[in-house]
Formats: C-alpha cells, structure tokens, sequence
C-alpha cells in the first residue's frame, strides 16, 4: 500500500509542477482518481490518503464501489483520515438505459454526448427530485472509435442541454489522442480550451460552467498546460 502512497503524491507532485510551469495554482485543479482497476483495498487506501473524489466508466462498477465505500465510511466514523463524504464521477461511455441506475450512486457525469441522453438523465433526475452535474464529451481528437459529439455541433447541443432544468450542464470533457505524440495531444486539448472559452463566452450555463475535464496518466500534465480543471488518472497511481 505505500506503494499507492509513493505514486499518488508523484501524481500531486506532477500536478504541482505542471501549474507552476503555466502560472496556474493547482487548487485550480480537480483530481479525480479512477478506481476500475482497483481492488477494494487500494480504493479504502486512496481514501484515506485525502481523495474524496473517485471515477468509474461503467454503471455496475460503480453502483458497486459507491456502495461498499459508504458502508466502509460509515463503519469508520472517526477515523480522521477519511473524508466525510465521496463523490462518484460516471467517466465512461453512458448508455440511456443504465441512467436511472446511475443516478441513484452518482450525480456527476462527464460523458453526456448527445441530445437523447441528456434528454433521458433529464426525466429520470425530475422524478428522483435531482439536478446532476453533467459535462458535455466533446471528440476533440476526431477520431471515429471514440465517443463524444463533434466540435462543430457541440454549441448547439450546449445550448439545447441548458434549457432542460433538471441538468446543470458544469463544463466540458474530451480524452486525448491514442498516441504518445505529445504535439498531437497537445492539439486536442487546446482545441478543447478553445471550444470551451467559446461556450463560456457566449455565457451558455452561466456560472456553472466553469470544468474542463481531460487528462488520464500518459498526458494530464499536458492537458493541465491546456486549462484542464479536473484530471481523470488510475494507471499511473494504482499501478
């Protein structure tokens, strides 16, 4: 379990590092630390360490943890080490019919790529009586394997997902380029940036726009260079 220890605070390090080489300040900076690969133990380790913040790309995965997780907080109440409350992000690719499921584990969700989806967390949310946090997923990196809404359309649908008033659309989020070409990832974060100071400039969410989530373990560094708000990392700390 040190080893979890060691690989987090390289992680914080990096982070630390990567805002002060852009004159950021890294409490500008969300991370949200990936648990899919995870066993029960690292994920109870990570927790104690300070990360109140957790990820998973699939429903069942979460509704899982989320569950575990709150009976292992509940059992240890006095335990200053472990924050009082965890926040579960949905990460992954979210299909309409798993929503209601989600919902009742997590109200925070990055990958909302189409109207018919945000439309369907929008009905579920009103009878659960919620207003989740959603990104928008945008395929910066245009490639055709990847889910996300285009660049081109993405103001649009923006615009038509903060009429619905059970969502509180809270920013954007993308993954980088299957490359180790930093130039290429580059790319496609600043295309993102750029896309996300557009929305925000033409003001649609309001104040509650304000994330921009991109950035695993092989380029957060990266895309904290790019404006990046909240960082999606798991390899590089549970490895």
């Amino acid at each position: 379990m040190n080893k979890i220890a060691d690989n987090l605070q390289k992680v914080r390090n990096n982070i630390a590092s990567a805002c002060a080489r852009c004159g950021r300040d890294s409490s500008e900076i969300t991370l949200v630390v990936v648990t899919k690969s995870a066993n029960f133990d690292a994920v109870k380790q990570v927790a104690r360490l300070g990360c109140s913040e957790l990820g998973e790309n699939r429903v069942q995965h979460l509704k899982v943890a989320a569950d575990d997780i709150e009976v292992f907080l509940q059992q240890n109440p006095d335990d200053p080490a472990l924050p009082k409350k965890i926040n579960w992000h949905m990460i992954g690719h979210l299909q309409r019919n798993k929503v209601r499921q989600l919902l009742r584990a997590s109200q925070i969700i990055h990958s909302v790529d189409t109207l018919r989806l945000a439309e369907e967390i929008s009905r579920n949310a009103e009878k659960l009586d919620i207003c989740p946090k959603i990104l928008m997923q945008v395929n910066c990196s245009q490639e055709p394997q990847k889910y996300g809404v285009p660049v081109g359309a993405a103001v649009h649908l923006a615009e038509q997902i903060v009429t619905m008033p059970n969502l509180k659309l809270i920013g954007l989020m993308t993954m980088g380029p299957l490359t180790l070409n930093k130039d290429i990832a580059k790319a496609c974060f600043a295309r993102a940036h750029e896309l996300f100071e557009e929305i925000r400039g033409e003001k649609i969410g309001g104040p509650d726009f304000k994330h921009l989530s991109m950035g695993m373990s092989q380029d957060y560094e990266i895309a904290i260079e790019n404006g990046a708000t909240i960082l999606r990392i798991g390899s590089s700390i549970f490895a």
